[in-house]
């Protein structure tokens, strides 16, 4: 008879976590080579944005075909109209990325100036409504910057879309990298311990 106070700890689940302790140098390895990847990007943010815009219009056009043929596998639907509709539109759109990448690349970056608009206004408003409650001045902070960090990329626009998602591109390969590295380091120190 079992104790049920006693935590389940299955054995294959103790055995994974060891497995992947003693692959902390692949951790270590991915984090240098992303970081690597990033500082490339760094170097030319100019082709970094259009190998992001590439990757967003690849992405679209295969989701817009898989969308299409989803509409004909649904075709007694009443919506097949729109189902279609839809896999048409965003192929379309990942062609157009694909075709002319700092066209849609210049889309993008508005399309950014405008979501961090309305993030950074909606942060602020939900921040000034939670008034009462402590740390409603942080939210409030975060949604001041999110909106002067949207009216800064929209006042730049379209100059800035030549170089703004590549930008994003290299920061976020810096960062997982760094994040990367930090994990097989600290698997390291907790394999030895």
């Amino acid at each position: 008879m079992t104790n049920a106070a006693q935590p389940n700890t299955s054995p294959s689940l103790g055995a994974g976590f060891s497995e992947v302790r003693e692959k902390w140098g692949w951790f270590v390895a991915l984090g240098v080579g992303l970081i690597i990847l990033g500082v490339i990007a760094l170097g030319n943010l100019f082709l970094a944005t259009v190998a992001t815009v590439f990757y967003i219009g690849a992405m679209m056009l295969v989701a817009g075909i898989v969308q299409i043929v989803h509409a004909f596998q649904v075709k007694t639907w009443s919506r097949f109209f729109y189902w279609f509709l839809s896999g048409i539109f965003y192929a379309i759109a990942g062609g157009i990325a694909l075709y002319d990448p700092l066209v849609a690349g210049a889309a993008v970056t508005l399309l950014l100036a405008v979501a961090l608009v309305v993030a950074g206004v909606f942060r602020i408003w939900v921040g000034l409504h939670a008034r009462p409650e402590a740390g409603w001045g942080w939210i409030v902070a975060t949604g001041v910057i999110t909106l002067l960090v949207g009216i800064v990329v929209y006042a730049a626009w379209p100059g800035n879309s030549l170089f703004l998602l590549g930008a994003i591109l290299a920061i976020d390969l810096l960062i997982q990298g760094l994040g990367f590295i930090r994990c097989g380091l600290a698997l390291r120190a907790r394999r030895g311990a």
